[in-house]
């Protein structure tokens, strides 16, 4: 299975991800919240410096519930601002889908 490239948008979206994840993450270690979320701390660190900008979504939920964070407040926070092309028509939950086949890839 061949993957499409990402777009610049969807790799900022997941550099945001990265860095909302990481501010919420805290004083507290990497190893303890992946371990808490039932990843290892390589998949964690991946997620936050934006070298995997497209995590799957129970993953994203586990982070999550474990920072203590809402799945709202987690998709509207890592959405860049400039919607992506070709989904103005929907409003934001066209923008919120931008992207969900690779999310759970």
């Amino acid at each position: 299975m061949v993957r499409t490239p990402l777009t610049p948008w969807e790799r900022e979206r997941g550099e945001r991800l990265g860095a909302l994840l990481r501010a919420a993450r805290g004083e507290r270690s990497m190893v303890e919240i992946a371990a808490a979320a039932g990843l290892s701390a390589e998949t964690l660190r991946k997620i936050e410096t934006g070298r995997a900008p497209t995590p799957a979504f129970f993953t994203v939920a586990a982070l999550a519930g474990t920072l203590g964070l809402s799945l709202d407040e987690v998709a509207v926070l890592a959405v860049p601002p400039e919607e992506a092309p070709g989904t103005a028509a929907s409003g934001s939950a066209a923008s919120g889908s931008a992207g969900a086949g690779r999310a759970a890839a």
